[in-house]
């Protein structure tokens, strides 16, 4: 008997009897309870680092402590493959996509195998393979064909040298976290996801969930932003545009002495044509999303006009 634990020893030979085995494949088995355990897929980049090993180790101890306790485990692994992360990727290493991206799937699935993470290899997918974002395709045909998404304009944050969309979490001090090249704000049409039909199922649904932590649902439940409320709509004076104020206190309305427009509104640049040059210039320098969370630290500025453009 080994005095000394060798993993260069041990390891390769337990983990091909997993492999030769099995060991970790989801059958049918009916007299076990079933148990579902996935970790976000890794982006195919080429190596693992630290953090995923960290990340994976958690689901892979979860998994095997459920399997320990005689439920049907199900502990599938894949492949966030697609988008333009592996097409920038390509370029810089001069290659093409694909190549790029199946050379590094194969190389961190050696990885992964080594660490000897329990997951069922026959259920392994990559987000870039037709067989998997088939399913993509149809799922928007049917939310489509049943009128639960919808086109509209929208801003965005726009990163001018990648041209395409970045998520809030993507602008790293008003610049693109992967070029740094400075964000800017752009209106462009965009698909929606009609999720606020679902809003009342969503915030039942958390209350049938005694094991989640009560910080989570409440950030769940103001992430659904539920508030009752009437909309009012007012006329534009001059024009046939028209505002709708949003209230909680509808009784308030008859006391309504101005209404006031955040700079970014499509109605401020009208009213720039009409008022003082520096209102014209603080329009152009709208406020971007990702500032949002300064803007109790913000003085506040306002300018009456001479004119009443909103008909009360």
């Amino acid at each position: 008997m080994q005095q000394h634990y060798r993993p260069d020893l041990i390891e390769p030979a337990v983990q091909q009897y997993w492999a030769e085995n099995k060991v970790f494949k989801a059958i049918k088995d009916t007299s076990k309870e079933k148990y579902y355990c996935l970790s976000m897929f890794p982006y195919p980049s080429g190596r693992l680092h630290m953090g995923h090993v960290r990340n994976y180790t958690i689901g892979d101890v979860v998994s095997r402590y459920q399997r320990m306790n005689g439920k049907n485990v199900l502990q599938p692994i894949g492949w966030d493959a697609f988008g333009l992360p592996a097409e920038g990727a390509a370029i810089k290493n001069k290659t093409a996509p694909a190549k790029w991206t199946y050379e590094n799937i194969e190389y961190m699935k050696n990885q992964l195998k080594m660490l000897g993470f329990g997951y069922d290899w026959d259920r392994e997918i990559a987000t870039c393979r037709p067989e998997y974002y088939k399913w993509e395709q149809w799922f928007f045909t049917e939310l489509y064909k049943k009128g639960l998404v919808y086109k509209k304009t929208s801003t965005v944050n726009w990163c001018p040298n990648d041209e395409t969309v970045l998520a809030n979490e993507q602008v790293h001090e008003g610049c693109c976290w992967r070029c740094d090249t400075p964000v800017e704000q752009k209106e462009i049409p965009q698909w929606f996801i009609k999720i606020t039909d679902y809003a009342e199922q969503l915030l039942g649904g958390l209350d049938q969930l005694p094991q989640w932590p009560d910080m989570v649902k409440t950030m769940q439940r103001n992430w659904i932003g539920r508030s009752e409320g009437v909309e009012i709509t007012f006329d534009v004076a001059d024009t046939a545009e028209k505002v709708a104020v949003y209230t909680t206190r509808p009784d308030t309305f008859y006391g309504v002495s101005y209404l006031g427009i955040a700079a970014a509104h499509p109605l401020a640049e009208l009213a720039a044509e009409k008022i003082l040059n520096w209102l014209n210039s603080s329009v152009k320098q709208k406020m971007p999303k990702w500032q949002k969370q300064t803007l109790p630290l913000w003085r506040k500025k306002g300018w009456q006009p001479a004119y009443s453009p909103f008909i009360h």
